[in-house]
């Protein structure tokens, strides 16, 4: 199934414009990436899911393709951006690895996180049941990984994209374990 634009453009139109912390989710709504934004947290968003992102690392760490739910955690003041990412980043890091390419520091003090303030589905409900099917999920994983390891052996070799490429492992043995499940019944 082709990815349903106008869908998802709405539903990114609906997203909050504050400043703050999102969490973008795969099909299974699995955190995949935290991330922060300055500037707005829809325009942060519609960036990654159009791969407009400025940065060649973000733009391969993370294949769109899976991007099914973002999580919006807004802030009034700019100085709480930061420590709050790296608390979102830790409580989802520890669940299942991020595909995050730079660790920011644990923070010190353990905080209750707040919920957040939206979950907004960006694909619609067909798509997912679609894209979420082991004969398709698994194909399209094992090639993004691929693209991610000669990027890594031929461009750019880095602890960041390592660290992604392992997390990207990581899913894609869940993805095969699903697939292999499906094909013993």
């Amino acid at each position: 199934m082709a990815t349903n634009f106008d869908f998802r453009d709405k539903a990114c139109g609906s997203l909050i414009s504050e400043i703050g912390v999102y969490v973008l989710c795969d099909l299974d709504k699995t955190p995949m990436y935290v991330g922060q934004s300055k500037d707005g947290i829809r325009s942060r968003v519609r960036r990654h899911l159009t791969s407009a992102r400025s940065d060649i690392i973000a733009n391969r760490q993370i294949d769109v393709w899976e991007i099914a739910y973002v999580m919006a955690y807004p802030v009034a003041d700019r100085a709480d951006i930061t420590p709050l990412e790296d608390r979102l980043y830790h409580q989802f890091n520890d669940v299942s690895p991020l595909m995050n390419g730079t660790v920011p520091p644990r923070p010190e003090a353990v905080m209750k996180l707040p919920e957040p303030a939206q979950i907004v589905q960006v694909m619609s409900d067909a798509e997912i049941a679609d894209k979420s099917d082991p004969v398709q999920r698994l194909p399209r994983q094992s090639a993004h990984y691929t693209q991610m390891v000669d990027h890594f052996l031929n461009v750019k070799n880095s602890t960041e994209i390592l660290r992604a490429i392992e997390a990207h492992f990581d899913r894609l043995q869940r993805y095969h374990k699903t697939l292999i499940k499906l094909q013993d019944k």
